[in-house]
């Protein structure tokens, strides 16, 4: 009987120590995959974290693209504007100076062809010049007038006729005929009052004579009176204070078609 108790005892003994092996066995794998569950865990925080990292990258890069998208259509609008606006500006320059030329073209043939029509009077009593763009055509007082008087003499009749012939060629020309004085102060009378009344009533004498005898529009034709203020020479001599005695003939371009002339292209903003 105690043989049989021992046999089963010892076969529990085999029995319990296997199924705790098995046991223990069966804990270290669970041990081993917790732990290997662990790492999987930690490695997928790491790949969230990366996946988050990225896709904030990932939106930083299209919010980027799509300043830059912004940026590049603006910037190639602001390009195109320029460009126009520089085109616009050569094509005004091209235009302004062709006009320029063509005008000093025209202020060339005029000068000859006064100079010409005027051929056989004296060079002292009138001189043709191109100043600032404009036609000077500047006649004595000794030639047009009696000393103190805004009458013209016959004889300058003819001069202005000339002068008439030319600028009736030239309908888009406006003539401004300025009196010019020395220094010495007018006797007034009944008639004139000083240098400046004398210097007007020439001028006046001139385009009187220009509109009534020589067929000149009046619309193209302004008086002027300078006086002596405006002289060509000192009036410390004879000479000086005989060239300032003069009445000028000015063939201008018409305001209107000198200041389209400069008007500029319309710029874009």
């Amino acid at each position: 009987m105690n043989k049989i108790t021992g046999i089963i005892a010892g076969a529990v003994v085999v029995l319990l120590a296997s199924v705790y092996g098995t046991y223990a066995y069966h804990q270290k794998e669970i041990a081993t995959l917790q732990t290997q569950l662990v790492n999987r865990d930690g490695q997928v925080s790491q790949y969230e974290a990366q996946i988050g990292n990225l896709q904030t990258t990932n939106s930083n890069l299209l919010n980027r693209m799509e300043d830059l998208s912004i940026i590049g259509k603006t910037g190639a609008e602001s390009i195109n504007k320029s460009l126009d606006n520089i085109s616009k500006q050569y094509e005004f320059i091209e235009t302004l100076s062709t006009k320029v030329q063509s005008k000093d073209s025209l202020n060339l043939a005029l000068v000859m062809n006064i100079k010409r029509s005027l051929i056989d009077i004296n060079d002292e009593d009138v001189q043709v010049e191109v100043k600032g763009g404009v036609v000077y055509v500047s006649i004595s007082d000794k030639l047009l007038y009696e000393s103190g008087s805004s009458k013209i003499n016959p004889a300058a009749e003819e001069v202005i006729g000339k002068i008439a012939t030319v600028v009736n060629d030239h309908e888009e020309l406006n003539i401004l005929v300025e009196g010019h004085t020395d220094d010495v102060p007018m006797v007034g009378n009944k008639c004139v009052a000083d240098n400046w009344d004398l210097s007007v009533k020439r001028a006046t004498s001139v385009v009187r004579l220009l509109q009534q005898e020589y067929f000149v529009s009046p619309e193209r034709l302004t008086a002027a009176g300078r006086s002596e203020f405006l002289p060509k020479e000192m009036n410390t001599t004879p000479e000086g204070r005989s060239a300032n005695r003069r009445t000028e003939i000015i063939i201008t371009p018409r305001l209107d078609q000198f200041f389209q002339l400069l008007e500029s292209p319309l710029i874009a903003d």
